[in-house]
């Protein structure tokens, strides 16, 4: 039996979007869930956007999946 995958999504980066990687490999800046998802399918991972907010197996690294946008300063 394999390891199980790895998804990691950044904390938003000082432009806006966050960098999305499985298993160490970047696969893109995302801007939404809908491009994780998207990111995912070409990965192999089939999985609806509407669920990228919720599975366990993704680590949201800094804030969740609700903020993509430049992190305010503070």
């Amino acid at each position: 039996m394999s390891a199980p995958i790895r998804v990691t999504v950044h904390p938003p980066s000082a432009t806006g979007g966050r960098r999305v990687r499985v298993d160490g490999e970047i696969l893109g800046l995302a801007h939404n869930v809908a491009d994780v998802a998207e990111f995912l399918r070409r990965a192999g991972l089939e999985i609806d956007p509407s669920d990228v907010a919720q599975v366990s197996w993704i680590d949201w690294r800094g804030v969740g999946p609700d903020h993509w946008g430049p992190e305010a300063g503070g």
